[in-house]
């Protein structure tokens, strides 16, 4: 069954206290186009500069999720995308006028009720799912963090904290589906302990934070004086109380494991990241925003070679990202001179790997040793050239209005002949990539034997620049 994005029928908007800067905004959802996505806008600043809330434009975890393009940043934004996650809302435009989400209760309700209010409508745009085969994990020894993703057929969430503290130890949850999120989930609190709370406050930081924007926790034991310090911190006229949940101030939980369950909340504004909907079971151990965008990163990789093969790879041959059919699409290279028959690995922006298979009856066998056949070295690095050039172009919407020139090839370096039905194997890995210039070391193997290496620099012109 065809399923179709959404984004919200109306604009509604919410006005709070940022918790990090202490600096009141106002943020305002719109709704978007069928293909935007989700979109930060800061109106605040000059030209109102248009932020993409995915991975690549993430520049700062070490306090919540931030994103930024150029000098224009948006902080702690997980929980507006979590409840973005948590409607399956697709397309969606933020407009904000400061530099940070704002903080509200401490959960996604808020936003979650707001976004409700406002109403979903379909969009003419068939919904896409990132889909895969096998598990994709990511681990953090040092910090006995364990984060692992595998097929499913819809998004669940299984999560697991285990804090040495007698008000906390381990807590456990799962998420089945994004049906529950509402109920479940949305009123989950963010949390922190009583000693990280005092040193971040001391240090000027957190300025919005207080005791009703977020669950506090206490030592066993505290004593009056240190709780009479903290009154003074938050600037309380009240004296500040501890429930025997270990709560400063006696909040209630909203739920038995609350602060697990706000581990799924961050981490579902985190996936929401990758841009597209998940099919699969997330398992996580004391996984946290580092975690998670490391997670997203790597998914991130292998969903842009799915792209990459969605648009030139007509056929799903599993082993192949892109045939010779597909390779053509992308570069201007035609027989006798196209020097790869197939791609079979691309990490786009980092590495690729091209396959040759070199037979008896190419035409440069000829005129090149007649009686002794080998195959001409200059084209072995043309060959490299064309499977590196795939990158270069791979960046561009129309890859067939560019041309890739390489204006240099240093180091080259060739180990021994290629002969007749040998399997050329170019293996190209990225050192700088900009828009329309690109620097690759290149190797050949024949098996595991390196035959030939080089390093390479390209740039891309227009078709009609280059004339």
């Amino acid at each position: 069954m065809t399923e179709y994005k959404h984004t919200i029928r109306s604009e509604v908007f919410y006005t709070g206290i940022g918790l990090h800067s202490g600096e009141i905004s106002t943020i305002r959802f719109k709704p978007a186009k069928k293909d935007e996505g989700i979109i930060f806008i800061r109106t605040d600043l000059p030209d109102k500069p248009e932020i993409p809330a995915d991975i690549d434009h993430v520049v700062d975890i070490s306090r919540g999720t931030t994103i930024g393009i150029n000098n224009a940043t948006v902080g702690t934004i997980e929980h507006v995308l979590s409840a973005i996650k948590g409607l399956a809302i697709d397309n969606i435009r933020i407009e904000i006028d400061g530099p940070e989400a704002p903080v509200a209760d401490g959960s996604p309700i808020v936003f979650f009720n707001l976004l409700k209010q406002a109403g979903l409508q379909e969009q003419d745009s068939e919904r896409v799912y990132f889909e895969f085969d096998e598990a994709i994990s990511y681990s953090a020894p040092e910090e006995n963090v364990d984060i692992v993703i595998v097929p499913s057929n819809e998004l669940k969430i299984t999560f697991m904290i285990d804090y040495k503290h007698p008000y906390l130890g381990t807590q456990y949850t799962w998420l089945p589906s994004l049906k529950v999120y509402e109920k479940e989930f949305a009123g989950a609190r963010t949390f922190c302990f009583i000693n990280e709370i005092l040193e971040l406050k001391e240090m000027g930081l957190i300025k919005g934070g207080s005791l009703e924007n977020a669950l506090v926790i206490a030592e066993p034991n505290i004593s009056e004086v240190e709780l009479k310090h903290l009154q003074d911190v938050f600037g309380y006229h009240k004296e500040v109380t501890v429930s025997k949940e270990g709560i400063l101030n006696g909040h209630p939980l909203r739920y038995y494991n609350e602060f697990v369950r706000h581990k799924v909340v961050d981490l579902l504004g985190d996936i929401a990241l990758l841009g597209v909907p998940i099919r699969g079971h997330i398992l996580a151990a004391r996984s946290g925003h580092k975690t998670n965008v490391e997670l997203v990163k790597k998914l991130r990789k292998i969903q842009l070679k799915q792209e990459l093969k969605r648009q030139y790879q007509k056929d799903n041959t599993k082993d192949v990202v892109f045939d010779t059919n597909a390779i053509m699409r992308i570069i201007p290279h035609r027989y006798p001179f196209l020097l790869v028959d197939k791609i079979i690995d691309l990490k786009p922006n980092e590495s690729i790997v091209g396959i040759k298979n070199v037979s008896i009856n190419e035409p440069f066998f000829q005129g090149h040793f007649p009686g002794h056949p080998i195959m001409p070295g200059v084209l072995i690095i043309e060959g490299m050239a064309q499977t590196g050039g795939i990158i270069l172009l791979n960046q561009m919407e129309d890859p067939a209005q560019y041309v890739a020139y390489f204006a240099s090839i240093d180091n080259v370096k060739f180990r021994r002949p290629v002969l007749p039905g040998d399997t050329l194997r170019y293996e190209l890995k990225v050192i700088s990539l900009k828009r329309n210039l690109s620097k690759m070391r290149g190797e050949a193997f024949v098996g595991s034997e390196k035959v030939a290496e080089g390093d390479f620099m390209a740039m891309l012109q227009k078709k009609e620049e280059s004339q």
